[in-house]
Order: C-alpha cells, then sequence, then structure tokens
C-alpha cells in the first residue's frame, strides 16, 4: 500500500496559480496601469502623498513658476501634493516609486513559483531553490531601501524650485521590517543550501 504524500497535486496546482494570479495583479495595477498614465493613454497619477513638519498654510493653489502647472498641497503633518496638468517629466516621477516597487516583487512572485513548481516532483530541497531563496531575500532587502528613498528623492526632485519646496522637508525613514524579512529568507535560503549539499553528500556515501 503506498504512502499519501502530505503535498497533494491539486494543492501544488492551487499555489501555483494563486502565484500566477498574483502576479497577473500586480503587473496590470502595479506596472502596466502607471506606465499608461505616464504616456498620457489613461487618467496618470496626480497626486503624491508627503510629510510636512508643521501645519501648511499655503493658498489653495500654488503656481509651479518653473513647469507653469498648478500644485496644491493639503493637509497638516500628512498631505496630498497634487498637480492639476502634470507635465511627462511630473508623471514620470509620480509613478517611479510604484512601478519600481512593482517591478520587485514581480520578481519575488516569480521565483516563488518556480519554487512551487518544484513541487511537483515531490521535493523542494534542490540546489535551484537555494539560490532562488537566495535571490528574493536580495530582492527584498533591495526593497527595503529603495521604498523610503525613492519617494523621498522623486518628491523632492518634484517640487524642487517650486514654492512648496520649502513646506516639503526632504526626509528619508528607514524601518527594519523588509531587513529583517530579506535576512530570514536569505538564512532560510543557506539553510536549503546546506541541506541540499548534506543530502548529496550521503547519497553519494550510499
Amino acid at each position: 500500500m503506498g504512502t499519501k504524500s502530505w503535498w497533494a497535486r491539486t494543492d501544488n496546482r492551487l499555489l501555483e496559480a494563486t502565484l500566477g494570479l498574483a502576479a497577473l495583479f500586480v503587473g496590470v495595477f502595479g506596472v502596466l496601469t502607471p506606465a499608461l498614465g505616464v504616456v498620457g493613454l489613461i487618467d496618470p497619477v496626480d497626486t503624491r502623498e508627503v510629510e510636512v513638519e508643521t501645519t501648511t498654510r499655503v493658498p489653495s493653489t500654488v503656481t509651479d513658476t518653473v513647469a507653469g502647472n498648478g500644485m496644491t498641497l493639503t493637509g497638516t503633518h500628512q498631505a496630498d501634493l497634487a498637480f492639476a496638468h502634470p507635465d511627462l517629466s511630473q508623471r514620470l516621477l509620480l509613478a517611479l516609486p510604484e512601478v519600481i516597487g512593482s517591478l520587485l516583487l514581480l520578481l519575488v512572485l516569480a521565483l516563488l513559483l518556480q519554487v512551487a513548481r518544484t513541487l511537483r516532483g515531490g521535493d523542494v530541497f534542490v540546489p535551484k531553490n537555494a539560490r532562488r531563496l537566495s535571490a528574493i531575500g536580495l530582492t527584498v532587502l533591495v526593497q527595503a531601501f529603495l521604498s523610503p528613498v525613492l519617494p523621498a528623492l522623486t518628491t523632492a526632485a518634484l517640487v524642487s524650485g517650486t514654492p512648496m519646496a520649502d513646506q516639503i522637508p526632504s526626509s528619508i525613514t528607514f524601518t527594519g521590517e523588509y531587513v529583517l524579512l530579506a535576512f530570514l529568507i536569505l538564512a532560510l535560503g543557506e539553510v536549503f543550501r546546506r541541506g541540499t549539499k548534506l543530502r548529496a553528500d550521503t547519497e553519494g556515501l550510499v
């Protein structure tokens, strides 16, 4: 009588389908939609959430003396910087953090999908998966760095040379959650690498 695997084929198909749908969702709404907005085929992203240190006292509309486009800053500590008619460079700067973050997430999902496909053979402890987990960990680490840096840099570029520059301080705040997650994934990748090496050495002795 054969033993029943703890991981059924239907479970594997469901996992692959879930990862595939997640990648499709991120690709459409995180990359394609903002990109279409940048080139003007659909309504672009025209608002950026920013932090201001003190209560903002600015007119309802401040003219951008550099590009000639109106900007509106509303709110106190958490404020919204809105562009009435953003030009191409402004649309690109507004969409860039989301697009880059979504591309990194797509890379993670693609690597996870490749890991999930190894379950078809009933064994995830293969050398390629160790490398994939290491790549996922490094990708998350890059995202931990870019997540606060890109919005800060693009916001500074958006308001540079405008009256808004004095209202929006340039600041970058790093959080440890992504870094911790990245190192946990890297550690898991190392466990996979050593496990596959140990198994290969053991099989060589048989």
